[in-house]
């Protein structure tokens, strides 16, 4: 069983949320809400590469600030990433789901995709 492969693997799915929130972010060519779920999304990604590579086990979960949690368990320097981790986690569900959720506009979109490539650049920094 290889920890690194797999890590590659949510590395290289990551990138394909990054290449879409940033074709959406450019071109306008879709909503503001899936900028941000491909923004939490893509920050999980990263989160789970993280644990996968340390051969940390984790649950199915998609809350950010829990897998954050687990990965400041290995490294205490992930406590720079709390704030972008519990702005993002709630993308998960409301921009998903009908609710009273409020309306997403563009600048939502590109607040969630800073916080989710400060995620990114943290983590790329660490693995090798």
């Amino acid at each position: 069983y290889n920890h690194s492969a797999l890590a590659k693997e949510w590395i290289l799915k990551a990138k394909d949320d990054e290449l879409n929130a940033v074709s959406i972010l450019k071109h306008r060519d879709g909503t503001p809400s899936a900028v941000c779920f491909l923004s939490q999304q893509m920050a999980e990604k990263y989160f789970k590469a993280f644990l996968t590579f340390k051969k940390e086990r984790f649950p199915k979960i998609h809350l950010l600030d829990s897998l954050l949690e687990l990965c400041l368990k290995i490294d205490p320097d992930f406590i720079k990433l709390k704030n972008d981790a519990i702005f993002l986690t709630d993308f998960y569900v409301e921009t998903r789901y009908p609710g009273d959720y409020p309306d997403f506009n563009w600048k939502d979109g590109e607040k969630a995709f800073k916080a989710a490539s400060r995620v990114k650049d943290f983590v790329s920094e660490i693995l090798p």
